[in-house]
């Protein structure tokens, strides 16, 4: 999705989408990058977002689940949505059953080229972490993030990255048990169906406003075209 403090129009968009599926919708999950750089303090959070935020809580306080899993721009949560939305936050791959499926969820920043997987480490381990959030004041924590953000995510969708999460996807279901594998990071929507199973990739909601979903019919991708929901893919 992408959020930053200047996509309220994405922001309401993905609002009125997911409450058109809030009577029915039986759990949620956000795969990653919900944000374009979140840092959380001990005592602070990063400003935006707060009809989106307050959607999430209201939907836990109902009793629909939701699991938020972090990707390459979002992995620097604390306790916040857990403790004040009710909202689980995944930091690696998740297996877990669903509408009569075996889900593989994860946001897919740790499958790509090998060149990107220190970078990835780096940003999860807490000693790095830990001297950032310490060092540097909020204000200038967060300026940094967002210009070294606009400087690295000047280019469209990396087709080696693409590549290397469709073979992994594939490699999963081979394995098994899993049968459907949902990832995102490619900003580039999927729905591919082999004699194993299923692969999903969302897309990017900021771009393309498209999204995923499941039910007993079957694996769906979809676009929210501001009004309603048109399908871009499904299988059985």
């Amino acid at each position: 999705m992408h959020f930053s403090r200047r996509t309220h129009a994405s922001e309401r968009a993905l609002i009125a989408c997911l409450e058109h599926y809030e009577s029915t919708v039986e759990r949620l999950y956000l795969v990653g990058d919900v944000f374009d750089e979140f840092i959380e303090y001990r005592r602070l959070i990063p400003k935006g977002c707060t009809r989106f935020l307050g959607l999430l809580s209201r939907w836990s306080d109902s009793g629909t689940p939701v699991t938020y899993l972090v990707g390459n721009h979002d992995p620097w949560h604390r306790d916040y949505f857990e403790t004040e939305l009710g909202v689980r936050v995944v930091r690696d791959a998740l297996v877990e059953e669903a509408s009569c499926r075996t889900l593989h969820i994860e946001h897919g920043d740790g499958i790509g080229p090998r060149a990107n997987r220190p970078i990835r480490r780096l940003m999860r381990h807490p000693l790095p972490v830990w001297l950032y959030r310490s060092l540097l004041p909020g204000d200038l924590g967060m300026s940094l993030a967002e210009l070294v953000n606009r400087r690295v995510e000047k280019n469209g969708p990396d087709p080696r990255t693409m590549q290397a999460l469709t073979d992994y996807a594939r490699h999963v279901l081979a394995s098994g048990p899993p049968d459907l594998v949902v990832m995102g990071h490619t900003h580039n929507a999927q729905l591919c169906t082999w004699a194993d199973g299923v692969y999903l990739n969302t897309g990017a909601w900021y771009e393309h406003h498209t999204f995923g979903a499941l039910d007993t019919n079957g694996v769906h991708l979809l676009r929210w075209n501001g009004h309603l929901v048109e399908t871009v893919a499904e299988c059985g």
